[in-house]
């Protein structure tokens, strides 16, 4: 039985950033099996090998292996992208980074810094270049993926929660300037099997799974799902939404 969803992305030509596995490689199966051609990029391109030859290979994936915040690094993947499936539709920017753990007071303003360059920074830069690469004219959709971090206050990563509240408002001020031809949402996913996010819940799953009314810690599929749909024209009326996927985690206040 074919899916409802099958040939809705059908010739368009999609960026994932950081995906080379967890929720960024999720997405970027979602949408080759939605018909969209995606190219991934990550830092390193072994990784990114294997996940292009799970993807289904060179006719449906590319990659291009770099550092997100890397402005040179970005203008290459849009050449290489435009050269290889056509300009780009789609745009998920999904990298983030949280190298620091503990209270603001103690926090490293380095990694603080780091922080917003990688997770803030770095996504209006692959949106600014994007838009210049003639996004506007041709119409396209962008998602963010933020986190229930940057929602309500998460002790331990509060920084980290900081950066994602300001990408949480950088997509509302973007789909007021992008639209009307290109919408822009976001996601904020609750904790979800990653290898980013295993010491959220490694050796206490249940325990953490508890507290979710769904009772279940969310897996890639989750997301990839959700952002695919605000990907094509079935939101083609959504604009400046953030769209919570927590398994119901924040209807009983937590994070």
């Amino acid at each position: 039985m074919t899916s409802p969803s099958a040939g809705r992305l059908e010739g368009r030509t999609a960026i994932v950033t950081g995906a080379s596995r967890g929720i960024g490689l999720g997405i970027a199966h979602r949408l080759v099996a939605e018909g969209a051609r995606v190219c991934v990029t990550a830092r390193k391109q072994e990784a990114l090998d294997e996940a292009v030859a799970a993807l289904g290979g060179p006719e449906v994936a590319m990659a291009v292996a770099g550092r997100a915040d890397d402005p040179a690094h970005q203008d290459d993947v849009l050449a290489r992208v435009g050269e290889t499936f056509g300009p780009v539709d789609l745009l998920v920017n999904n990298t983030g980074i949280n190298p620091a753990y503990g209270r603001l007071v103690d926090l490293d303003l380095d990694a603080a810094r780091k922080i917003v360059e990688v997770n803030c920074i770095a996504a209006l830069s692959w949106i600014q270049k994007a838009v210049s690469s003639g996004l506007e004219e041709r119409g396209g959709a962008i998602v963010n993926v933020s986190s229930v971090a940057g929602v309500r206050p998460a002790p331990g990563i509060g920084f980290y929660g900081a950066s994602k509240a300001m990408l949480i408002h950088l997509t509302e001020e973007l789909a007021v300037e992008l639209g009307p031809s290109v919408r822009v949402n976001a996601v904020a996913p609750a904790v979800v099997k990653t290898r980013f996010a295993t010491a959220l819940y490694e050796g206490r799953e249940e325990e953490v799974a508890a507290a979710y009314p769904l009772k279940r810690l969310g897996v890639p599929e989750d997301i990839a799902g959700v952002v695919a749909f605000l990907l094509s024209d079935d939101a083609a009326w959504m604009t400046g939404q953030l769209v919570v996927v927590d398994g119901g985690l924040l209807l009983k206040g937590g994070v």
